[in-house]
């Protein structure tokens, strides 16, 4: 864990560029496969993920011609998505991860097919979660079920109404939704009426599960959440696509 957790940390302060395959098939996309110059960034979260994680390693296959240990995330809760990620053996910088379902089927993937001769300097930072955000989260929706281990990192208000609530068990990343609209079903998705308004649940976890955390919500009042808004967006970490809006 330790050694994973220096790999995150110097990923902070240095990054590979080069050319990156990225293949998402979760969420679902026409086009599931495309090019970047550089592996988009998951928000890891060091505490949680050593407490919501297992983590293996062994020398893993070599990634754009270059030596990596690979790293095994196994989740202590059996339903949330798998973790693999190679770490170059000389910067300790990841060169490329995957995420899988339970039943090891890919969700998304980005590795490095070239990579330049020598990292870039970067300063990548997440925000700590504002003390108090899960209590006034379980107040403003009395009856949510949040799986084990998730905790919400940040809210922000949204152009058509409602707030977004960004959820993370230190890897994976989920997105609670208030609004005042329904959203159309897709996997990966539920969606609640609640009062006169919707509450949705959007992540890589099965679709009872998803549902089952929103089923006993009794009401939204999310007044208590205010003083939790973010106000500079550039600091929102990355979520879950959200699908298009029912009227």
């Amino acid at each position: 864990m330790d050694d994973l957790l220096s790999a995150l940390k110097q990923a902070q302060r240095l990054e590979a560029r080069g050319v990156v395959e990225v293949t998402v098939l979760f969420p679902p996309r026409e086009l599931p496969t495309k090019s970047a110059k550089a592996l988009p960034r998951v928000p890891f979260r060091p505490g949680l993920l050593a407490r919501n994680f297992g983590v293996s390693r062994a020398t893993g296959e070599a990634v754009a011609g270059r030596p990596t240990t690979r790293f095994e995330l196994t989740p202590n809760n059996t339903q949330a998505a798998h973790w693999t990620l190679w770490i170059d053996q000389e910067w300790n910088i990841p060169l490329g991860y995957q995420e899988s379902f339970p039943d090891g089927t890919l969700a998304r993937r980005a590795v490095f097919q070239k990579v330049n001769t020598q990292p870039a300097r970067i300063q990548v930072s997440l925000p700590t979660p504002p003390e108090g955000l899960r209590a006034a989260l379980l107040s403003a929706l009395p009856g949510l079920r949040l799986s084990a281990g998730v905790q919400p990192t940040a809210v922000r208000s949204r152009p058509n109404g409602g707030l977004e609530i960004s959820l993370t068990d230190g890897v994976n990343v989920f997105a609670l939704v208030t609004s005042p609209r329904g959203v159309r079903s897709a996997p990966g998705i539920a969606s609640r009426r609640v009062g006169t308004g919707f509450v949705w649940l959007v992540g890589n976890l099965p679709q009872s599960v998803l549902d089952q955390a929103l089923a006993k919500v009794s009401r939204v009042n999310t007044a208590g959440l205010g003083t939790f808004l973010k106000v500079d967006a550039s600091n929102a970490q990355n979520t879950p696509t959200l699908h298009k809006e029912t009227p």
